[in-house]
């Protein structure tokens, strides 16, 4: 997919149903983190960081303060759902803890690229 993975309209039904994280460095935003609260389970997603801060842990703090923000709402499970066309990320959130519990289809705001296919797997984490 190039451009945009979502669009105006399903960024304002998620600021309805959740909440963004946001670090700041220097009066900019670095990163960025959607949470969710389900329940027992809180949700995180779209994980965003600035190019000039990844590798600094940056990422794994926002997963932390997700977390953290989950478990004082009482969620005991966290889960995130991550795309089959980046199979750099499983191992990633593997090292955080998270283990793979299934997967769900994924519905793209637009069309995929002629050829492509995709599903989302489901990972997920006792908090």
């Amino acid at each position: 997919m190039e451009g945009p993975r979502t669009n105006e309209d399903e960024g304002a039904e998620l600021f309805r149903k959740g909440t963004f994280l946001l670090a700041e460095k220097r009066g900019h935003v670095a990163a960025s983190v959607y949470v969710e609260l389900r329940g027992e389970h809180g949700y995180f997603g779209m994980l965003a960081v600035d190019p000039r801060h990844q590798g600094t842990g940056l990422g794994r703090l926002l997963i932390e303060a997700a977390e953290d923000h989950c478990r004082t709402q009482g969620c005991r499970h966290m889960e995130i759902s991550v795309l089959s066309l980046r199979p750099e990320l499983p191992p990633l959130y593997r090292k955080l803890g998270y283990v793979e519990t299934g997967t769900q289809a994924f519905r793209p705001s637009r069309p995929l690229r002629a050829g492509l296919t995709c599903h989302c797997i489901v990972m997920s984490k006792k908090l």
